[in-house]
């Protein structure tokens, strides 16, 4: 499933120059352990969200690791990581635009719990890409809806109960509200935070900061802390205000990749689609992979020891 190309030396060096920098004195820096078990409680609704790139995968596993139950999961392109989260038992609801494998076919967790309800009934509120984008930014706009054009003359309003009918008081046209998200956490993924606490990313971006500013608590999961970010074009920094933890989890969004520090393991994403297909396969490949050790790196580590010995 591609080599990870990390060890626990370099792993500890990133993490121990990281906190040397003064961004501990903030407050804001503690492990991803302390960070899930201080802000995400049974029955929130929690936002892991990146599209294709930088995806929160160590964020999630920490989640399931500490076995909370009855989320209700939203984003927008559920993939990879919400399939072991459904699978472990994590979600009751799923608010969402599109999921699958990307580029491999289903998502075999998510298909189980919807046609049969293993490990746990999952319920689903489904939008589009433009509707589930129009949510994050009423929430973090501090207000109670969005406004679109997009689901006029669609059957979602019929099965999607956040979404109504609205006449506009200027023309009298019809459109779509669609109720704000404000999730209790966000969390992503990031290349960089500063001693401050502040929060970079670049590359492909998706809907990270208006899901970030919508929610009440957010946390942060980042390749490194660093002195002083570089400009880089259409670069987001993230205000620390608007940051409750920051972990330090170098390659924390594989098997998806982080511009500038890492590629996509597509091959991680192509043995998926065996490991899920089966209940005992999949229990025992998450009992082997995330359950069985005490961190991301050490994760990274098992499947190429598990690879290497084949």
């Amino acid at each position: 499933m591609g080599g990870m190309d990390i060890g626990q030396d370099e792993s500890q060096s990133i993490v121990s120059r990281s906190q040397d920098s003064g961004v501990r004195k903030a407050g804001k820096i503690m492990s991803l352990r302390e960070a899930v078990a201080e802000f995400v409680r049974d029955g929130d609704s929690v936002a892991l969200e990146g599209f294709t790139h930088l995806i929160p995968s160590a964020a999630g596993h920490e989640i399931i690791r500490q076995e909370k139950k009855d989320l209700t999961l939203i984003r927008m392109t559920p993939d990879l990581i919400y399939d072991a989260m459904i699978g472990m038992g994590c979600a009751r609801k799923l608010i969402f635009s599109w999921g699958g494998n990307p580029g491999v076919g289903s998502l075999h967790r998510f298909r189980d719990a919807i046609e049969n309800g293993w490990p746990e009934p999952l319920e689903i509120e489904e939008h589009s890409h433009a509707g589930m984008a129009n949510r994050y930014v009423a929430g973090a706009s501090n207000l109670p809806f969005a406004v679109l054009r997009g689901y006029v003359g669609t059957d979602l309003p019929e099965v999607t109960s956040t979404i109504k009918p609205i006449t506009c008081p200027f023309t009298g046209e019809e459109l779509m509200a669609v109720l704000a998200l404000n999730p209790d956490v966000t969390i992503i993924h990031a290349q960089q935070a500063d001693r401050r606490g502040n929060v970079a990313l670049w590359g492909i971006t998706g809907i990270q900061k208006e899901a970030a500013f919508s929610a009440k608590k957010v946390i942060v999961t980042v390749e490194e802390v660093v002195e002083k970010f570089e400009a880089r074009p259409f670069g987001i920094v993230l205000p620390s205000v608007a940051v409750n933890a920051i972990s330090i989890e170098p390659r924390g969004a594989f098997p998806s990749y982080a511009d500038g520090y890492y590629d996509r393991d597509n091959s991680f994403y192509e043995a998926w689609d065996p490991i899920s297909r089966d209940r005992d396969e999949f229990r025992g490949w998450m009992e082997r992979h995330i359950l069985g050790v005490d961190s991301f790196a050490d994760h990274l580590r098992s499947i190429d020891t598990e690879e290497a010995a084949r």
